[in-house]
């Protein structure tokens, strides 16, 4: 505090200050929530460029594929093609929802692969109870890998790798392959599915980049350090981003378990892991969270699908290990750029930390900038170098003022 004003940039202030008498809500508003983040608005122009990027490589692919195997973009090549880039997108949405909210959930293939089974397994009943009970015992998985990071305060990553242990459990307790029992077929409704998912991946990538949401959705990031606790609000995002990844990668499984699909191989399902959450890096997701694109997620999950596509149809045998690990390779990289490129850029204008030009924070509280200091005035007078003064000689020092005088 300096003459009866605050500084919108005193140093020892943050968001749950109530030293003044103010409101900690209005002070996390005027100081644009420090303690979560980095205050002003990310920069989406890295976004941008790389998504340019993404359709360019895109278009090439798909070139090179319509030239090698134009069947595959007509008839019940392009509705099987379709269905593939669905199930891969259900999951790449649930990494990158949990990448988002930095929380990233490692169980999503093992999850996967014992929801495929299951609804193989119980399809004879019907899919919609074979999916039903898949989904329950889904959220309470999510449920339960929620509490443990969200109230022992543990890293996430950890957390769901355990999770994904005891989905491999599940799906060991199978020794062959199992044949679907239900009757349903994707593919007729392969462009719906399409749409719903393209659908669902861009709204989801608009709003992520509105900057309430994008602060809202990445609180649970560490800014100082990884093991203090982030708040009540912030445990309440990352657990429901866990839940709803964890269904995400079900309804996926599910997929995975219909008639047109063939047999389903029990597997550990880390690869299909590994798969999603280097094309959600691809696609311009962040690593350590909050940060990522509009529309990268459905172009990231169409070029690796055409990817796949094309190499299967030049005879190679495709491994999900090499095509996840490639993506995670250069993902990593576009993280780095985000990381750089897509923060608030520092000193920037006053519009950007929240205060209007006349200097009144933005969010209306009138508190203004403090006056500049000017200079301070001389404490001797400006002498002239033609004359200068004696400075024994001024009035002081004089001889009826010494310091040992009777007036002392």
């Amino acid at each position: 505090m300096k003459g009866g004003r605050m500084r919108y940039d005193e140093p020892g202030r943050d968001s749950a200050d109530t030293s003044s008498g103010i409101p900690s809500a209005v002070l996390e508003n005027v100081f644009d929530d420090p303690v979560h983040g980095e205050p002003g608005r990310d920069r989406l122009g890295v976004h941008v460029v790389w998504e340019i990027m993404l359709l360019a490589g895109l278009a090439g692919v798909g070139y090179l594929l319509w030239r090698e195997a134009p069947g595959t973009f007509r008839g019940d090549g392009l509705r099987g093609l379709l269905v593939d880039a669905v199930v891969l997108g259900l999951l790449v949405l649930a990494a990158g929802l949990s990448l988002r909210a930095a929380v990233v959930n490692l169980a999503i293939g093992p999850v996967a692969v014992a929801a495929a089974l299951h609804v193989a397994e119980q399809g004879d009943r019907g899919m919609g109870v074979a999916v039903g009970l898949a989904l329950a015992a889904a959220a309470l998985g999510g449920l339960l890998l929620a509490l443990a990071v969200v109230v022992l305060h543990v890293p996430a990553w950890a957390a769901s790798l355990a999770a994904g242990a005891g989905a491999v459990v599940f799906i060991e307790r199978r020794s062959t392959p199992v044949i679907p029992q239900g009757g349903y077929d994707p593919t007729g409704d392969a462009v719906y599915l399409a749409a719903g998912f393209a659908a669902v991946a861009v709204l989801g990538g608009l709003f992520g980049a509105l900057r309430p949401v994008r602060r809202l959705g990445g609180r649970f990031r560490p800014v100082v350090d990884p093991a203090r606790r982030r708040g009540v609000l912030a445990a309440v995002v990352a657990g429901g981003a866990l839940v709803v990844s964890t269904v995400l990668a079900v309804l996926a499984g599910a997929l995975l378990a219909t008639g047109g699909a063939g047999p389903v191989v029990p597997a550990t399902g880390l690869d299909w892991t590994v798969l999603a959450v280097g094309t959600s890096l691809l696609a311009g997701t962040s690593a350590f969270g909050r940060r990522g694109g509009i529309l990268g997620t459905p172009l990231a999950v169409a070029l690796v699908t055409l990817v796949v596509t094309d190499l299967r149809s030049e005879g190679h045998s495709v491994s999900r290990w090499a095509v996840g690990a490639a993506a995670l390779g250069v993902g990593l990289v576009v993280t780095r750029l985000v990381e750089a490129y897509g923060r608030p850029r520092a000193g920037g204008s006053v519009a950007d930390r929240g205060l209007d030009p006349d200097g009144r924070i933005s969010t209306g509280w009138a508190v203004t900038r403090a006056d500049p200091i000017g200079d301070w005035p001389p404490a001797l007078p400006t002498q002239s170098v033609e004359n200068p003064v004696d400075p024994w000689g001024v009035p002081q020092w004089d001889a009826d003022r010494r310091w040992d005088s009777g007036g002392r």
